[in-house]
């Protein structure tokens, strides 16, 4: 098993960027690649319970990723468990993910995600690419 870990700096305050990290609303502006739309989803990381979303590239390809909200400690952290579906809407390998978010000296944030339980470092290294791809899109939001 493998553990990534993505470190960022937002300008933002930490009640602000955990909005952006766990409220459906905000969700939708960053979740996914660069390149990538949400064509369906139930996002909504703020509460315990499912989850789901389905990107789409620019090629049409589609990619199913579901899990469940295990743990939320309001503007500090947020757990949940990852799995991505296969092409007969079968969900694969159960990772977990955890976002946290702490106030850093300048007044903005200091945010940590650490997936998890991945299978490999070469799912490990996948999923990098992804993440930080989100991340850059969430960066244009909470600075």
């Amino acid at each position: 098993m493998s553990t990534l870990e993505i470190k960022r700096h937002f300008k933002a305050d930490p009640a602000t960027v955990f909005a952006y990290v766990t409220q459906g609303e905000h969700l939708m502006k960053w979740w996914g690649p660069e390149g990538v739309h949400i064509t369906e989803n139930a996002l909504d990381l703020s509460a315990p319970g499912p989850w789901f979303s389905v990107m789409e590239n620019g090629e049409g390809a589609r990619y199913k990723v579901s899990g469940e909200v295990t743990k939320v400690d309001p503007d500090k952290a947020v757990e949940f468990s990852w799995g991505w579906h296969d092409d007969d809407d079968v969900r694969g390998h159960e990772s977990t993910v955890r976002f946290e978010v702490s106030a850093a000296a300048d007044g903005g944030t200091d945010f940590v995600m650490i997936h998890s339980g991945l299978e490999d470092d070469t799912s490990a290294e996948n999923h990098n690419g992804g993440w930080s791809s989100s991340f850059n899109k969430l960066a244009k939001l909470a600075g």
